[in-house]
């Protein structure tokens, strides 16, 4: 019996100690509820100044959620900005040795080139081929008239005289010249070697040369003997 009364006295704290419990859990809401309302009395009251505080914070957070962020990418090794070369510093010189002078500059003597000279045409030339009378084919070494041959396919003009040309022939007197002119000529050069000796420059109606042999001009011969005259002189005398 007495171990019985002991047991109820024991558990009768424990009921008292949960309605504690019970009492404090049930004035926890009514709590936050009077601190919220206080609060929004207070905000109420001084809510011209809160509203621009909240103003700027709302703008800040604005710009940052507004402003794209650089994205970084993990594969993409950084650029290494080359560092730029150091000069490296002269070799400075003991100021204890003399400066050496300072080298003359020579001019370069030039080595003058040899220029040739234009090739002046042969002063004279032997002729010893034979000769026959100029007709349709290649003129090689032939008799064109009183005053014109060919020697090795080029046109020799004798200078020193002017003869009558057959096929210009004003008359029969001249035509009777011209021919006998024309075979003298053709007599005078297969009569042995000869010389050419040149009179001017090549042109294209011949190359002017006074042909003779031992001193003697053909040209002096041929006037001597009536079938030429000097060059410049009238032809009139051809046709009487």
């Amino acid at each position: 019996m007495a171990k019985t009364a002991t047991r109820g006295r024991r558990k009768a704290p424990a009921r008292g100690k949960s309605k504690a419990r019970s009492s404090s859990g049930g004035l926890l809401p009514w709590a936050v509820i009077g601190i919220a309302a206080i609060g929004g009395i207070v905000a109420h009251d001084h809510w011209k100044t809160i509203q621009p505080m909240l103003a700027r914070q709302s703008a800040s957070v604005t710009r940052e959620t507004a402003e794209p962020r650089p994205v970084v990418r993990k594969d993409v090794p950084p650029k290494q900005v080359a560092a730029a070369p150091t000069p490296k510093a002269a070799a400075s010189m003991p100021q204890s040795q003399p400066l050496p002078p300072a080298a003359i500059p020579t001019p370069m003597i030039q080595p003058i080139k040899a220029v040739p000279s234009p090739a002046s045409p042969a002063v004279s030339e032997t002729g010893t081929v034979a000769f026959g009378y100029c007709g349709q084919g290649a003129h090689i070494n032939c008799v064109g008239d009183g005053g014109v041959f060919w020697y090795k396919g080029e046109k020799i003009v004798i200078a020193d005289m002017a003869s009558p040309v057959v096929d210009q022939a004003r008359c029969d007197g001249e035509r009777r010249v011209a021919f006998a002119a024309k075979s003298r000529l053709l007599a005078l050069l297969n009569a042995g070697p000869f010389t050419m000796n040149a009179a001017g420059k090549s042109e294209p109606s011949g190359a002017p040369r006074v042909v003779s042999r031992d001193g003697r001009s053909f040209g002096a011969q041929l006037i001597n003997e009536g079938l030429a005259r000097k060059p410049g002189a009238a032809g009139s005398a051809w046709c009487a």
